[in-house]
């Protein structure tokens, strides 16, 4: 399973970007940054892989402060691998 992950570093910031994400109509949830991931505490809106280009274009417009970017994350085998993208 491959998920879409935008990550912060801020709770506020992440909770506001999740409310204009589903306002626009997009299937967003807040979990919790995976440790794998290695950028310390944090919260991640996960996203579905098929809204990312519509889901970059809000938080670009939102002008987050504490948002450190995209990760795709998938688990394999009982693993998790993480990679930055966009």
């Amino acid at each position: 399973m491959t998920e879409v992950l935008a990550v912060f570093r801020s709770r506020s910031q992440a909770i506001d970007c999740n409310a204009r994400l589903k306002a626009a109509g997009i299937c967003a949830s807040i979990v919790n940054t995976p440790k794998e991931a290695n950028i310390g505490c944090g919260l991640s809106i996960k996203l579905p892989q098929n809204t990312y280009g519509t889901a970059k274009k809000i938080i670009a417009a939102g002008g987050y402060s504490a948002f450190y970017g995209f990760l795709k994350v998938q688990s394999l085998y009982g693993k998790i691998y993480t990679g930055r993208i966009g």
